[in-house]
């Protein structure tokens, strides 16, 4: 589903550039479940914004489905990060004026639907994840994991091939953390990709591959991976 070729990330401070990441090579196939995990500063954020289409690398190139995404348009990458990637965010991101429904329709809002088919989409997803009974609640009128679910269904609402997701256990307690990831390993299961960027080693411990960040270079960690230096980290 995606590769990464010597991609790099750099940013301008005063008269030089700092760089954030570096020849990164990376492959991840459709169906894979990957955790990436560094220090603060390790460059994983930034790499999670690039496959996210959120940030354009500074050089390298990156293939989404064998497209060139670094190649594309502005509008183009727009429509490849609404209709085909999903986000889910450790402080949720929710609107606090809006319902859980109205949450979870704004994607398909910005995407186009028709209002009768966000509202019965945003429904199901709801539904999905064990809220059908919390469509008209405000964010803070719900916990703190039933917000992540709020925020994981708004991810799902417009059917992603991949979901990228932030440290999304990282603002719940260890028991409600735990509940999050057996809803993305059920999603995993039913063949959805996911990357996971986290600092917790037990979170990652539930992925089928453990990437690790170390200056802005991604090395393979655990779970008997292969690859680093110049090659694809598949």
């Amino acid at each position: 589903m995606i590769q990464l070729e010597h991609i790099g990330k750099s940013y301008p401070l005063g008269d030089r550039a700092v760089t954030i990441l570096s020849d990164i090579n990376l492959t991840i196939h459709r169906g894979d479940y990957t955790a990436i995990m560094g220090a603060s500063g390790s460059g994983k954020s930034t790499l999670m914004n690039i496959l996210g289409c959120l940030e354009a690398p500074s050089e390298g190139r990156y293939f989404f489905d064998g497209r060139d995404v670094t190649t594309l348009s502005d509008d183009a990458r727009t429509d490849l990060r609404n209709f085909r990637i999903g986000f889910v965010f450790q402080q949720f991101n929710l609107l606090s004026r809006l319902s859980a429904l109205d949450n979870v329709m704004l994607p398909m809002v910005y995407a186009g639907y028709p209002r009768r088919e966000r509202r019965e989409r945003a429904r199901q997803m709801l539904e999905g994840v064990g809220l059908g009974d919390r469509l008209d609640l405000l964010p803070n009128q719900l916990s703190g994991g039933q917000q992540q679910r709020v925020a994981i269904a708004r991810a799902l609402v417009n059917q992603p091939e991949l979901v990228l997701a932030d440290e999304p256990t990282g603002a719940l307690d260890s028991r409600t953390g735990r509940e999050v990831m057996d809803l993305l390993a059920e999603l995993h299961g039913e063949g959805l990709t996911i990357v996971l960027v986290t600092h917790d080693g037990s979170v990652a411990a539930r992925t089928q591959r453990i990437l690790r960040m170390e200056d802005g270079r991604v090395h393979p960690a655990g779970k008997g991976e292969e690859g680093g230096g110049m090659n694809p980290v598949r």
